[in-house]
């Protein structure tokens, strides 16, 4: 197996075009080749593919697996008493979850690789952190939730937390306003997913007519949008209504699912979701699955280098969405830059904003 502790220890948007496909191609084939060798059920799948390695050129010739596949298959590459923690996807009640395995040296390598790509967008120093959400959303250790473990993944950013919402998802008002006394001059990081964000914060607060004013403060959010496209509430509505509330802060989107945590997409200030570089995007078609090209509508695969205990390298996604460019981003950083244009039709839901509101 490749040594990519090398891979992990570069920039998070360093590599340019040429150097990041030859890095990607050679991890994914030893990626692929491994959880062959270490997973029956995927081997079979590789079999009936007729897949060749080499016939491998780039990124794009390794076989993807549909993100739901995890929700009809256990699929680990590691034996039982290998598994550290097992993951879970977000879901509505009587959906099937994905349960991903992970054992000691992925779930390092994911955190690190997180936190490696959000330090690029909030420095290098730990913030006060507000966490839009309440606190028994984070329960078993052992068996996260998509919800929780994305709480508990970006808390490592956090220095000095609080829960914004109780058990109830009532917002705790007094309990808000004197950290934000305690914490008065600093940056301040806040965290959630984006309808609850919406629903029990922005919402609360706009009714009682209060604004924090958090000019140093980052918002970030993810987890779906559906519920807030059907409010015609769009990204550009979305941050005006929060600096409403808040003043002036910064707000960043990011996409990722619970099958490659660690491998997210943050959203640079020009707008656009970022591949890292121990990740990328790529479109396909939707009558044969062939590559898109720059700029043309497909089915959102990603790729991520970390996954060694669960073949979750190359996933097709149940997402559409247009690849804008690579390397040229206006921000400056390297690798490639693409938007998200909604679910596909009839895909089940899976964010952990999007299931949660389907309650509403």
């Amino acid at each position: 197996m490749m040594d990519y502790k090398d891979i992990l220890e570069k920039e998070p948007y360093g590599p340019a075009r040429d150097e990041k496909r030859e890095l990607l191609t050679a991890r994914l084939k030893e990626l692929t080749q491994s959880h062959s060798d270490n997973c029956e059920q995927y081997k079979r799948m590789l079999t009936a593919l007729d897949y060749d390695p080499e016939k491998v050129t780039g990124p794009e010739d390794i076989p993807f697996l549909p993100v739901r596949m995890f929700k009809e298959r256990e699929l680990a590459s590691v034996h039982k008493e290998d598994i550290y923690k097992t993951m879970t996807s977000s879901g509505t009640s009587g959906q099937q979850v994905s349960k991903i395995y992970l054992n000691r040296e992925t779930a390092a390598n994911q955190q690190k690789t997180m936190t490696r790509i959000v330090s690029d967008f909030t420095g290098g120093g730990r913030m006060p952190m507000i966490i839009i959400d309440c606190p028994s959303v984070v329960k078993n250790r052992a068996m996260f939730s998509a919800r929780g473990a994305g709480i508990l993944g970006f808390s490592i950013f956090g220095r000095d937390k609080i829960y914004a919402l109780d058990d109830d998802m009532n917002l705790q008002t007094d309990a808000i306003k004197e950290f934000m006394e305690k914490h008065v001059g600093e940056d301040i990081l806040l965290f959630g997913f984006t309808f609850m964000i919406w629903q029990h914060f922005y919402r609360q607060l706009k009714d009682k007519g209060i604004c924090l004013d958090i000019p140093g403060g980052i918002l970030i959010h993810g987890g779906g949008w559906k519920k807030l496209v059907q409010e015609q509430v769009d990204p550009a509505t979305f941050n005006a209504e929060i600096r409403s509330v808040c003043g002036n802060i910064k707000v960043s989107n990011y996409y990722g699912m619970v099958e490659q945590t660690g491998s997210i997409y943050m959203e640079c200030e020009c707008g656009h979701l970022h591949a890292s570089t121990y990740s990328d995007i790529i479109t396909r078609r939707y009558k044969d699955f062939s590559v898109c090209d720059t700029g043309e509508e497909g089915i959102i695969e990603t790729i991520s280098l970390l996954p060694e205990s669960y073949p979750g390298h190359a996933l097709l996604t149940d997402d559409k969405g247009v690849v804008l460019g690579e390397d040229d981003c206006p921000c400056g950083r390297k690798g490639k830059y693409f938007k998200i244009n909604g679910r596909l039709k009839n895909a089940e839901l899976r964010g952990c904003s999007d299931t949660y509101a389907a309650k509403f």
